[in-house]
């Protein structure tokens, strides 16, 4: 799919982790009105759950090798708490979305709040304030422009 026939056509996944829903709700909420607000089809939105960040890198890969979607955006969030156990989830969602956005074919946008509370999760979510959920969904729509506005050449570099 390309924006030359309009957002209308883009099918977008909206990958979301249930670990901390209080956060990636509103995240979700926030991605889902942006893409709505930015002309994108209700039935071209899929909304699939996994259980936390760490799973999202193993299911941005499947729905990628999928074919069925123009964009996904990652959606989840890590809160620091008092072990490491932080810092392995945020790098595995970092790294892992990182590596599937290099060779998926389609933007895979990284959507995971990584904060040292709660609150600044909340802050960050609400679609009243500063609204990442949002901004997610614009990278997406920006990144699907890109690359419809630089195709691969045939045959690869």
């Amino acid at each position: 799919m390309s924006m030359e026939t309009g957002p209308e056509s883009l099918r977008i996944a909206l990958l979301v982790a249930r670990f901390n829903s209080m956060v990636t709700e509103q995240l979700l909420q926030g991605a889902r009105e942006r893409l709505l607000e930015d002309g994108v089809a209700p039935g071209n939105i899929s909304v699939l759950y996994v259980p936390g960040a760490w799973d999202l890198p193993q299911a941005a890969r499947r729905i990628a090798d999928s074919r069925r979607y123009d964009a996904i955006v990652a959606i989840g969030c890590v809160i620091r708490g008092e072990t490491a156990h932080f810092d392995y989830v945020a790098g595995h969602a970092s790294d892992g979305l990182g590596q599937v956005a290099l060779t998926a074919g389609i933007p895979v946008v990284f959507g995971v709040l990584t904060t040292e509370t709660g609150e600044q999760a909340l802050l960050r979510a609400n679609v009243y304030g500063a609204d990442r959920g949002g901004e997610f969904a614009r990278s997406a729509l920006d990144m699907v422009s890109l690359y419809a506005s630089h195709p691969e050449r045939p045959g690869g570099s």
